[in-house]
């Protein structure tokens, strides 16, 4: 079945495409997923919408997930029912839609005045389509075969991965799967160049690995900056760069404070200790990214100054459960500041890294439309008052530059 039929007031030749794309992937069973975002509709904190293909009682189906803020609700329609129920949304209720196959990757946008843009990646041939029947495979959104995982170690000459790297591999992966969904919902643009900096890059896995990911599979321009303050490690990875002719991939030596682009679309901080998570916040706020990606360690700032009351002292005797309430409580108020300063803000478990068995992220998500802050400064300040907490160092560096 293809689709051929859309709203005059459409932009025909970009939704057409699209889903002929999309049928065209169903038919060579190449499709792997389909994710509608930016919701216009009138349901009440609806957020996106994730398709995948089911086999229910021997019949190929799409199941449809509408992710709403507190609850998901699937519905299973029959293909041919599912494509036009896709091309109906388009864009009626979504203004985004970002389609992934064994083939192609394709963004559908829509912009306010209802201007279409269309944009697709080169061919990728070493991806999975994840099993029909229980739909619980893992989407490896980078293959082994990328150059940059032999000459960082991740795999050998002949492109297999070394035993000792599986962990990395994972947490490259799930890197850049958190990356790709964050930008289907986010207000950036592929048509022009994407602004990186990536502080405390070490050995540059990650910020190769969102290079490559932005160049060869979005075919999209990146401009990336690995920041690091191990001078080995710079030389290091850019002559890893150099050689494997990465135009646009660069690495300096210093931290946040003295390398801070004046413009980004995407900051990222992995792994930063105590206030430097703070310092890596305020310069993706200020720089104006899109999309801020933080993986806090150490929250000894905000550990020194808590005050507990009185009925949570037994509980909080213990140095195991004093830690894990400073390290709740820094990451919370950094989610609030974030949520004030117009982002859609998730905390959420990472993958674990190699010197810590737990990795906590903080994803922050330009919102299109600014929100009036006023309510969550007076949920921060409370919070702050019950904790008797009298300095928060994000809070502190947004105050001086006037953002709150």
């Amino acid at each position: 079945m293809s689709v051929t039929a859309t709203p005059a007031s459409l932009a025909p030749d970009h939704h057409a495409q699209f889903i002929d794309l999309l049928q065209t992937s169903l038919d060579a069973n190449a499709f792997i997923k389909l994710v509608l975002a930016k919701y216009v509709g009138t349901e009440a904190d609806l957020q996106r919408l994730i398709i995948k293909q089911l086999t229910v009682k021997d019949q190929p189906c799409l199941s449809f997930v509408y992710r709403y803020k507190t609850r998901d609700i699937t519905k299973n329609l029959p293909l041919a029912e599912g494509v036009a129920t896709i091309a109906a949304l388009l864009p009626a209720s979504f203004k985004n839609a970002h389609l992934l196959s064994l083939t192609d990757e394709a963004q559908l946008e829509y912009s306010k005045k209802g201007k279409s843009s269309l944009f697709k990646s080169k061919p990728q041939q070493l991806r999975e389509v994840p099993s029909a029947e229980h739909n619980r495979e893992k989407n490896r959104f980078l293959d082994l075969s990328r150059p940059f995982l032999a000459d960082l170690g991740v795999t050998n000459s002949k492109h297999e991965l070394i035993p000792a790297m599986s962990r990395k591999w994972k947490q490259i992966n799930k890197f850049i799967e958190v990356f790709s969904h964050a930008l289907t919902t986010s207000p950036l643009a592929l048509d022009k160049p994407v602004r990186v900096a990536d502080f405390g890059s070490g050995k540059g896995y990650l910020t190769f690995a969102i290079h490559d990911y932005l160049r060869n599979t979005l075919n999209a321009e990146g401009e990336v900056t690995g920041v690091e303050l191990r001078e080995d490690m710079v030389t290091l990875c850019n002559a890893a760069a150099a050689k494997l002719e990465h135009p646009g991939l660069v690495f300096k030596c210093g931290d946040v404070r003295s390398v801070a682009p004046s413009e980004l679309d995407v900051m990222i901080a992995l792994h930063a200790c105590d206030i430097a998570t703070d310092y890596a916040i305020h310069t993706g706020i200020r720089s104006g990214a899109s999309i801020i990606m933080c993986s806090p360690c150490c929250h000894k700032q905000i550990r020194l100054q808590i005050q507990s009351p009185a009925l949570l002292k037994p509980m909080l005797q213990y140095g195991l459960h004093l830690g894990q309430q400073a390290e709740m409580v820094t990451d919370s108020l950094r989610a609030l500041f974030l949520e004030a300063c117009g982002y859609e803000t998730k905390v959420f478990e990472f993958i674990s890294l190699d010197h810590t068995n737990k990795n906590k992220m903080i994803l922050a998500v330009k919102r299109a439309e600014p929100v009036d802050p006023a309510q969550l400064l007076v949920k921060i300040q409370e919070l702050k008052d019950f904790y008797r907490i009298t300095e928060h160092c994000l809070e502190t560096l947004l105050r001086a530059d006037g953002y709150l």
